[in-house]
């Protein structure tokens, strides 16, 4: 996954709400439990974790019993730690104390997300170290450990669980809506390690999956308890090899190789991470409060739903005529970006009232908006609606497939209005070339490339020349 360009825009529940879900995490209100119970008489290791003869009693104050209880506790415990729940007071003595952190948990929504994403990331670097025995015993001997032995790439395997989880935040927001259906985790680990280009794994790639695969159930594992995903493992008797792994046929068999989802908690936490390493991971509501001319640029890369959602709580905060006023305004320009503004500002005013009638009257006589003035009057039958004159119609041609190209690139929809453009009109290529417009000759090359006859393919180029001939010679 690339940081050069923005990510799919994610629409995300109110912080109350996700605050409300980070607490009930059973991770974080464990650690939480233990922050309150720690008192004079608790007492940890040099590292910050509680001694051995505590853990019973912390396992049962957080009602764990069986063979990973003490496990769990101390987990709970190293979270409790790690985001200043507890803080050491001496750690000559292993004295502790709940710590200033704490109060954050009865405080504002952004505190408790928070103090919820410092315990996210503890978890996220717990999940990337194997349980490899012997790795305490040679950090006792003092001496230096060779990663190496034990088969472990520690960057390798972060990166790893990083592109993973990253993958998993494209699938869930997706171009235009959050994914609702879990996703099967042998296709997710095979986002990461397979080329998108290679048609047919081999052997080699096809034991990378399987390797990762079993490493990832041990990972969402890890990550379930903090409220990041909800994760179905991989059937024990696969785990046991007492089943011959078989090519999954139907949705049942495709569950018993894990199954994971994120969370409205957990696509919060992943933007979070992904925005503090660099992506451009944007959020619909953050330019409700922006001007037009931000709304506009900002939905360029939306998908439509999306585009829609951002544009709806925009309007939402501003008077019909004057927001219809401001995003004329904004649409107006001849760079390269204008085209698929003014897309977006005609999508934006369709869901504007009549209210906004005076502003679209107010720009029929501009040469960039009076055409898609013309088109909002008709389209809620207006009177005396002036019609538009053949220059203006050619314009507004050119204009409306540059910005498809620019949303959408060579897609089926704009390849049927490129052909239904060159078979209504006969005479399209030799009026078009000569089209005052600063994308006319790269409309005209992408009409050439686009249409499947030929002949008229031939006469798209033709005419693509002449417009940039004309342009390079004004």
């Amino acid at each position: 996954m690339s940081d050069s360009s923005p990510l799919p825009p994610v629409r995300l529940r109110p912080e109350a709400e996700l605050a409300r879900a980070a607490l009930s995490t059973p991770l974080l209100s464990r650690a939480a439990r233990l922050a309150r119970w720690a008192g004079p008489e608790t007492r940890v290791d040099g590292g910050g974790s509680l001694v051995e003869e505590q853990l019973p009693a912390a396992a049962e104050l957080l009602g764990l019993t069986g063979d990973e209880a003490a496990a769990d506790a101390a987990e709970a415990w190293g979270v409790a730690v790690d985001t200043g729940l507890v803080e050491i007071t001496d750690e000559e003595a292993g004295t502790v104390a709940p710590g200033a952190d704490l109060a954050l948990l009865t405080g504002a929504p952004h505190d408790v997300l928070t103090l919820w994403l410092a315990a996210l990331d503890t978890v996220v670097a717990d999940a990337g170290v194997p349980d490899l025995e012997g790795l305490a015993a040679a950090l006792e001997e003092g001496g230096e450990i060779d990663f190496s032995t034990f088969d472990w790439d520690p960057d390798g395997e972060a990166e790893l669980l990083d592109g993973v989880l990253g993958n998993l935040y494209l699938l869930t927001v997706g171009e235009d809506g959050p994914g609702e259906s879990p996703v099967p985790l042998p296709a997710l680990a095979a986002s990461t390690l397979v080329p998108d280009d290679l048609e047919e794994p081999s052997n080699d790639v096809l034991e990378q999956v399987s390797d990762a695969m079993m490493k990832l159930d041990d990972q969402f594992r890890m990550l379930e308890p903090i409220g990041l995903v909800e994760y179905r493992p991989v059937d024990e008797e696969l785990m046991a090899g007492e089943e011959e792994p078989a090519e999954p046929v139907d949705e049942d068999d495709i569950a018993r190789y894990g199954m994971v989802r994120l969370t409205p908690l957990g696509l919060y936490g992943l933007r979070a991470r992904l925005l503090e390493a660099g992506f451009e991971a944007p959020a619909v509501g953050e330019l409700a409060d922006k001007g037009a001319d931000a709304l506009l640029d900002g939905t360029a890369g939306y998908g439509e739903f999306a585009a829609r959602a951002e544009t709806e709580l925009w309007l939402g905060r501003r008077e019909p005529l004057a927001s219809a006023r401001e995003l004329l305004a904004a649409a107006r320009g001849a760079d390269a970006g204008a085209p698929l503004r003014r897309l977006r500002c005609q999508q934006a005013l369709s869901l504007v009232g009549a209210a906004a009638e005076p502003a679209l009257r107010e720009v029929l006589d501009d040469p960039e908006l009076g055409g898609l003035a013309r088109v909002w009057l008709s389209e809620r039958g207006a009177p005396d609606v002036p019609p538009p004159s053949e220059d203006l119609v050619f314009w507004l041609t050119v204009d409306t497939i540059a910005a498809q190209l620019q949303a959408e690139g060579n897609s089926e929809e704009l390849q049927a209005l490129v052909e239904g453009l060159a078979a209504q009109h006969s005479g399209f290529f030799s009026a078009a070339w000569r089209v005052e417009h600063p994308a006319t000759p790269d409309v005209l090359e992408a009409m050439g490339r686009l249409h499947p006859d030929k002949r008229v393919a031939k006469e798209a180029r033709k005419a693509a020349f002449k417009a940039r001939s004309q342009q390079q010679g004004n």
